[in-house]
C-alpha cells in the first residue's frame, strides 16, 4: 500500500541520513547505500528520491562545502543514477545496473560537477576538482552500489524472494 511504501521509505531516508555521518571526503559519505536497496526493494522512483534526499542530508551535514546549487546537481544526478540502477536491475541484469551506478555517480557526476563548478567560477572546479575526487567518489561508489545490492539479496533470500522489487 502507499502508507506502507511511505513508511519504507523514510526508514531508508534515516539510513540515509546516518550514512551521511559516515563521510570519506567532505561530502562523500555512505549515503546512497540505502537509495541502491530501496530503489532494488520499493523501485526505481522510491530509490530515486532516496537518493536525492540521502545525499541532501551528506551536503548538509558537510555544511554545503560546494555550493548549495552544486549539491542540488549532484543530489539530482544522484536521483537519475539510482533511478536507472533500479530500472536496469529489473527490467535488463544486475551486472549492467552495477556498471551503470558505479560510473555514472562516480566519473560521470565527478565530471558533470566539475564543469558545472567551473560555469560557477568556484576555486576548487574543473580539472583538479576531478582529479581530486573521481577516485575517491568512484570506491565509495561502488561500495554503495554493492552495499545496496548485497543488503537486498540477504533479505530476498531471508523471506525466500529473489525478484526484484519483490521484498516489501
Amino acid at each position: 500500500t502507499k502508507n506502507q511504501m511511505l513508511v519504507q521509505m523514510s526508514l531508508l531516508i534515516a539510513l540515509s541520513y546516518l550514512g551521511s555521518l559516515i563521510k570519506i571526503q567532505e561530502s562523500i559519505a555512505l549515503d546512497a547505500l540505502p537509495a541502491y536497496y530501496g530503489a532494488l526493494m520499493l523501485g526505481p522512483l522510491p530509490g530515486a528520491v532516496i537518493g536525492i534526499l540521502g545525499h541532501f542530508l551528506t551536503a548538509l551535514t558537510s555544511g554545503f562545502p560546494m555550493t548549495l546549487p552544486l549539491h542540488l546537481f549532484i543530489a539530482c544526478s544522484m536521483g537519475v543514477t539510482v533511478g536507472l540502477f533500479g530500472y536496469l536491475a529489473k527490467n535488463a541484469s544486475q551486472i549492467l545496473a552495477i556498471i551503470a551506478g558505479v560510473a555514472l555517480n562516480g566519473p560521470v557526476s565527478t565530471l558533470g560537477a566539475a564543469y558545472i563548478s567551473s560555469l560557477m567560477g568556484l576555486g576548487f572546479s574543473g580539472k583538479i576538482m576531478f582529479y581530486a575526487l573521481v577516485v575517491p567518489l568512484t570506491l565509495t561508489s561502488a561500495v554503495n552500489v554493492f552495499g545496496g545490492l548485497l543488503l537486498y539479496r540477504t533479505v530476498a533470500r531471508y523471506r525466500g524472494q529473489e525478484k526484484i522489487h519483490e521484498v516489501s
